[in-house]
């Protein structure tokens, strides 16, 4: 009988193909920890920002530009990761 946990496009693999499902899932909880990561130094960064906007002249705001793009690519790590990891875990 089947294994109904698993979802359908899933239960007939190759071997090959479940390495590459596996790779896959792999490089999806890689790019999450990395997302992770950029966003803890995302915070750390914040707490540069409010001096940077507070004492900067004009529109020369150089570390709440550059943690505007540390968040922006952590969300965009954080969906590519997540798409990756579709569906059912290895376990």
């Amino acid at each position: 009988m089947a294994n109904l946990l698993i979802p359908a496009e899933e239960r007939n693999l190759t071997p090959d193909q479940v390495e590459w499902l596996d790779k896959r899932r792999t490089w999806g909880l890689t790019l999450q920890v990395i997302a992770g990561l950029l966003i803890i130094i995302g915070v750390i960064l914040w707490l540069w920002v409010g001096q940077d906007l507070t004492y900067s002249p004009g529109w020369i705001h150089p570390m709440f530009y550059f943690d505007v793009i540390v968040f922006g690519v952590a969300l965009v790590l954080i969906a590519t990761g997540t798409a990756l990891r579709r569906g059912s875990p290895e376990f």
